[in-house]
């Protein structure tokens, strides 16, 4: 059972997550539960990853993983996974399946969550400095993958969550499976994929609740126009397209 721990909190707080579901971000100010009500799952992520880090219980569990897949386990899956559920998002706009948003307020939040994200993930790195369990740098502590997967699954699941609950939902399985990866490939601790998958989370929530203050679109009203964002490595673009 410790060997799959790690993947077990990830799966049980995507669960909990989706199922105490967001309500419209004009609504979560009049709601009875607080901001910390709202966030407790992403909140309790990054303290119990946060309070797990560097204990001999991680390590144990990290040696465990790596018993049980093979030392010479290197997947390189993890690499793509993190991209599915923005690859989902825009496959969903493209087939026409009803969103929150409009694709400009969609493409904006996923700008504004990505980039908060990396940059906190990022400065972290930098501050804690943790050695990788496999030794080839001191940037394990959190884990950028699985911060950026988790962010494209919250963005996933805010705008799709009413039309398309499965849809909304799938994104977490990959967002798991890259955390996941990470560990077995000896590149991370669980507590780095624990607390970045509440950081990818936790920001693009406050996005999402931040979004009514934050309204501006000059393409709603014009039709024929295609327009979202791109990433390749670390550096981030758009694609415009125009039908006449």
């Amino acid at each position: 059972m410790m060997r799959s721990f790690f993947l077990v909190v990830i799966v049980i707080a995507v669960s909990i997550n989706c199922s105490y579901g967001q309500k419209d971000s004009l609504r979560v100010i009049k709601k009875d539960k607080t901001f910390l009500q709202e966030n407790i799952i992403p909140l309790s992520l990054i303290t119990f990853g946060s309070l797990i880090s560097t204990s001999q219980f991680e390590k144990n569990l990290q040696r465990d993983v790596r018993n049980l897949v093979g030392n010479r386990f290197n997947s390189q899956l993890d690499n793509y996974t993190r991209y599915v559920p923005l690859g989902e998002l825009l496959l969903a706009d493209a087939l026409g399946i009803k969103a929150k948003n409009h694709w400009f307020d969609q493409a904006k939040n996923w700008v504004i969550a990505w980039y908060l994200t990396d940059l906190l993930t990022f400065k972290l790195k930098g501050w804690v400095r943790k050695p990788r369990p496999d030794g080839f740098d001191n940037f394990s502590f959190p884990s950028g993958h699985t911060s950026f997967a988790f962010m494209n699954a919250e963005v996933l699941y805010n705008e799709f969550k009413d039309s398309s609950p499965w849809l909304s939902y799938s994104g977490y399985f990959f967002a798991g499976v890259t955390g996941g990866l990470r560990v077995m490939n000896n590149a991370h601790f669980a507590s780095d994929v624990i607390v970045s998958a509440g950081l990818g989370m936790l920001i693009t929530k406050i996005v999402y609740w931040l979004d009514p203050i934050i309204k501006w679109n000059p393409f709603k009203k014009i039709e024929g126009v295609t327009f979202y964002p791109q990433r390749y490595e670390r550096k981030v673009g758009f694609y415009l397209g125009v039908r006449l």
